[in-house]
């Protein structure tokens, strides 16, 4: 868990802060959807999906872009993940 501690009486300073978080997961979230879609479209073309059943019967460079979006996916699953645990707390 992530906690962020704030020294303000500022009500515009926190409402800010949130809304800077809340937009950020927003964005990641809207990122990922589109990301999923992504690995979606290729595992219904392609089935079964690992490197070695896969290889000599798609081109490289398709299977390389799987990869990474697979790659990406989990990156902003992770960050996803972490702003989603952060705890404001004011004093």
């Amino acid at each position: 868990m992530t906690k962020l501690i704030l020294q303000t009486s500022n009500d515009w300073t926190r409402r800010k802060i949130e809304s800077a978080i809340a937009s950020e997961r927003t964005l990641l979230q809207r990122a990922l959807r589109k990301t999923e879609d992504k690995v979606n479209a290729f595992e219904r073309k392609h089935g079964n999906l690992d490197r070695a059943s896969l290889y000599g019967k798609i081109d490289d460079m398709e299977m390389l872009e799987w990869e990474g979006e697979i790659e990406v996916l989990q990156k902003m699953r992770e960050q996803l993940a972490s702003l989603q645990e952060i705890a404001i707390e004011y004093q």
